[in-house]
C-alpha cells in the first residue's frame, strides 16, 4: 500500500511539475484536485497522531525480583566457599544493608555484602565453623532497581557439615522500664549441653553462637536454629562489635527460661483483596509454625553508666554549667586558679544529676573575662572504676561584660529617644523610671489559676534565692469581699536552689491570693523582686472523677502511676496490702495506667544489675486508656499477668511505632486511572 500511494502521488505531481513555470492549462486543473486531496488528506493523518501524545512508556513494572540461582545452593550442605553469589531475574539493589542484613553466626570481620547489576555478593572473611548453618537474613533489603519493588523477607543459608538447621526462634525485646519496643537490638543464643546450663559469664566473655536483629515492634527471629537442642537467650545493644556484653554503656537483658526449638504443621487466614476496602475471599493457609514464638526479654541499662565529662558552657558571667555523661553520688571539686579558693560558687544540680550549673555571686570573680580554674570530679577509668580526675578549665562567657555593656547602653539610648517623642507630643507627661537601670528577679508560679485541691503550687525565682517566711509574704483566703490571712509553708524542693514549693490546705471552691511584697526576696546575685501578686482558684470536687485502682498481683510493693498522653506521670500512689490505689480529683480526659513492683521499697522504678544477677524490676501497661469524667467514680480491676508483655502498652502512648511494610507502589492502577479521567 505505501507504494502505490506514493505512485499514485508521484503521478498526481508530476505533470504539474512539468510545467511549473506556466499557468496551470486546462489539463493541469484536471490534476490538481488529485493532488490537493491526497497532500491534505497526508498532512491530516500526520497531525492526527501528533495530537494524540507521547507514549508513555508501557505499564509499571511490579513484579518483585525472583532468584534464578545461588552459588553455593540455597541450603546446601558441605559447603565450604565463603564467596557467595545470589542472582536474580533483574537489576537489584540492597537498602540499609547495615542495618537489616544479618549473618548469623556474628562475624568477627564484617562481611561484604553488595549489589552487583543483578547479582548479590557476600564476602565472610571469618573462618568457616565446621558442622556450622550459616543464615544471611535480609529482611526487606532487596528491591528491584528500577521501582524498588521489594522481594520480601528473605534468608539465604548453607551448612559447612552433612546436615542443615532450619528451625526459627521468635520473640520480643522491650525497654524494662516502659515497655517499649527497642529497634535494631541483637538478640543471641547460647546453646546448652545436655548436662549443664548456661553460666552466666558466658555473656561476657563468648560472642553468640546465633544472632539476630529486632525490627520496628521488638520483634526478632533467629533463623538456623537446630532441632532438639536446648538454648537461651540474650538481648544486646552492642556498641563495640563483639558481639558479648563487655561495657555497662550496652543495654542488655537476658530470658530466664531454658527452651527447645521445635515446629509443627498450622494454617493460617489468609484474605484475598477485591480493593483497598472490600475483601474478595478468606483462605487457610498451611504453613510450619515454629516454637518458641513469644519469647519476651527486658533489656536495661545499668546503674553506675561511664562517667566522662562532656563539656562546660558559660552563656553569661554570672554562670557556667558542666555535663556529664552520667550522675555521681560525688559532687566536683574546685580550686580558684583565676580567683581565690572555691569562689563561692552555688551548686544546681539537674534532675538527673547529669548536668551541674554554678551560680557566680562574687562580681569581681563573675566579671572576670577568663574563668580558670582546676576541676576535679568522678570519672571511670578503663578498669571501670570511678577514680578522681583533675581537668584545667578556662571559661569564656559568650556574652562579656563589657558587651552586656554595650547593650544596656543602648537600650538606655533607645529610651532617652522615646521618652523625648513622648515629651515633645505631650509636655505634661509625668516623668517615668527606666526599666533597664534596675534587673528584677522573675518569680513565677505553676501552675497557676485553677488548681485541684491536692495539687502543690512551686515558686521558680530566676536566680538562687532564699524565701523569708515573713509578714512581707502572705497567703490570703477570700471570705464575702474580704481576704483572711491562711497559714502556709515554703519549703524549699531537695537539691534545688531556685524552686520551692508552697503547701496550705485548700479548700475545694475557694479563691486564694498569694503576695510577696517588693524587694523581698533577694538573689544570689544581688537583685530583688517587684511586687507579686498570684491569685489560685482551689477547683471545686464536681468538677473532678474518681479513679479507684485494684492492682491484682502476687508481689506486694506495688507502685501505680496515672499517665497522660505523653506516657508521663501525673499522679503517684503506692497501693496497699489488698493492691489498692485510689486517685482523687482526677480531671475529665483520657488517662493511662502503668506499675511497677518496688521490690527496694524506695518508690521509683530501679535498673537491673546482670552481674548481680537481679533483674529490672517488673513494669507493667493496663492495655486500655481510661476515660474520666466529672463526677464519675471508676473502679478498675487490674491482673498485669494476664496479658503478654509487649500487648500491653497502648499504640497511641507507644513512641516506637512498628516498620512501615514495604509494599508494590500499585503504579499501574494510578496510570489506569489517570487515562480513564
Amino acid at each position: 500500500m505505501k507504494n502505490n500511494f506514493f505512485h499514485t502521488t508521484h503521478k498526481a505531481y508530476e505533470p504539474y511539475r512539468a510545467h511549473e513555470s506556466h499557468k496551470p492549462n486546462e489539463s493541469h486543473k484536471a490534476y490538481w484536485p488529485h493532488f490537493s486531496l491526497f497532500t491534505l488528506s497526508f498532512f491530516i493523518l500526520i497531525c492526527a497522531c501528533a495530537n494524540i501524545g507521547s507514549p508513555d512508556g508501557g505499564a509499571y513494572d511490579e513484579t518483585p525480583p525472583c532468584v534464578l540461582f545461588s552459588e553455593p545452593d540455597n541450603q546446601a550442605v558441605n559447603a565450604n566457599s565463603k564467596k557467595i553469589r545470589i542472582r536474580f531475574n533483574e537489576y537489584i539493589k540492597i537498602e540499609n544493608a547495615s542495618d537489616k542484613v544479618v549473618v548469623s553466626p556474628p562475624q568477627t570481620e564484617s562481611p561484604n555484602v553488595r549489589a552487583d547489576g543483578k547479582s548479590v555478593r557476600i564476602d565472610l572473611f571469618d573462618s568457616l565453623q565446621a558442622n556450622t548453618t550459616y543464615t544471611i537474613d535480609f529482611s526487606d533489603a532487596i528491591v528491584d532497581n528500577n521501582e524498588g519493588n521489594p522481594m520480601g523477607n528473605y534468608t539465604y543459608s548453607f551448612s559447612t557439615g552433612p546436615t542443615i538447621d532450619t528451625m526459627e526462634v521468635t520473640g520480643y525485646v522491650l525497654n524494662a522500664e516502659d515497655l517499649e519496643p527497642i529497634k535494631g537490638i541483637l538478640v543471641g543464643l547460647y546453646q546448652i549441653n545436655e548436662d549443664s546450663i548456661v553460666p552466666d559469664s558466658i555473656f561476657r566473655t563468648r560472642a553468640f553462637e546465633r544472632v539476630s536483629r529486632t525490627n520496628g515492634s521488638g520483634r526478632f527471629v533467629i533463623k538456623g536454629v537446630a532441632a532438639n537442642k536446648r538454648y537461651r537467650a540474650f538481648a544486646l545493644q552492642d556498641m563495640d562489635g563483639n558481639f558479648f556484653f563487655s561495657q555497662k554503656s550496652e543495654r542488655v537483658g537476658a530470658d530466664t527460661t531454658i527452651f527447645e526449638s521445635r515446629c509443627r504443621p498450622d494454617y493460617r487466614l489468609d484474605t484475598l483483596w477485591r480493593d483497598s476496602t472490600h475483601y474478595d475471599s478468606i483462605r487457610p493457609v498451611r504453613y510450619t509454625h515454629f516454637y518458641p514464638d513469644d519469647i519476651v526479654i527486658r533489656a536495661f541499662l545499668e546503674e553506675g553508666q561511664e562517667r566522662h565529662r562532656l563539656k562546660e558552657l558559660r552563656e553569661v558571667p554570672e554562670r557556667f554549667t558542666v555535663f556529664f555523661t552520667a550522675p555521681a553520688d560525688t559532687l566536683p571539686r574546685i580550686k580558684g586558679i583565676s580567683f581565690e579558693g572555691d569562689g563561692g560558687f552555688i551548686l544546681e544540680p539537674s534532675e538527673k544529676g547529669d548536668t551541674i550549673t554554678y551560680w557566680i555571686p562574687d562580681t569581681t570573680i563573675a566579671y572576670t573575662d577568663t574563668l580558670a580554674m582546676e576541676y576535679s570530679y568522678l570519672d571511670t577509668d578503663t578498669l571501670g572504676q570511678l577514680v578522681w580526675k583533675t581537668d584545667t578549665l578556662e571559661l569564656l562567657p559568650k556574652t562579656t561584660r563589657a558587651k552586656q555593656l554595650k547593650e544596656l547602653e543602648k537600650k538606655n539610648e533607645e529610651w532617652e529617644k522615646e521618652q523625648k517623642k513622648k515629651r515633645k507630643q505631650n509636655p505634661n507627661l509625668p516623668p517615668e523610671e527606666n526599666p533597664n537601670l534596675i534587673t528584677f528577679l522573675n518569680v513565677e508560679m505553676k501552675p497557676a489559676g485553677s488548681i485541684a485541691p491536692n495539687q502543690i503550687p512551686i515558686i521558680t525565682i530566676s536566680e538562687p534565692a532564699q524565701l523569708p517566711d515573713t509578714t512581707a509574704m502572705r497567703l490570703r483566703l477570700k471570705v464575702d469581699s474580704l481576704w483572711v490571712d491562711e497559714p502556709y509553708q515554703i519549703i524549699p524542693l531537695s537539691n534545688h536552689p531556685r524552686r520551692f514549693q508552697l503547701l496550705a490546705d485548700w479548700e475545694p471552691g475557694e479563691q486564694y491570693r498569694f503576695e510577696i511584697d517588693s524587694a523581698t526576696v533577694t538573689g544570689a546575685l544581688g537583685h530583688t523582686n517587684r511586687p507579686v501578686t498570684q491569685d489560685i482558684r482551689i477547683r471545686r470536687e464536681e468538677e473532678f472523677g474518681t479513679l479507684f485502682v485494684h492492682v491484682i498481683h502476687p508481689d506486694t510493693g506495688i507502685v501505680v502511676q496515672l499517665l497522660n498522653g505523653s506516657d508521663k506521670p501525673i499522679a503517684i500512689e503506692r497501693a496497699n496490702a489488698e493492691g489498692r490505689a485510689d486517685f482523687y480529683y482526677v480531671k475529665p480526659g483520657t488517662y493511662y495506667l502503668r506499675c511497677f513492683v518496688d521490690k527496694n521499697g524506695d518508690g521509683v522504678w530501679t535498673t537491673g544489675d546482670y552481674d548481680a544477677g537481679i533483674a529490672p524490676e517488673e513494669t507493667y501497661y493496663f492495655p486500655q486508656p481510661l476515660t474520666m469524667k466529672a463526677l464519675w467514680e471508676l473502679n478498675q480491676d487490674w491482673e498485669p499477668r494476664s496479658i503478654a508483655a509487649m500487648k500491653q502498652k497502648p499504640a497511641k502512648i507507644t513512641k516506637q511505632k512498628p516498620d512501615k511494610e514495604k509494599q508494590i507502589k500499585q503504579r499501574n492502577l494510578e496510570r489506569a486511572a489517570s487515562k480513564g479521567k
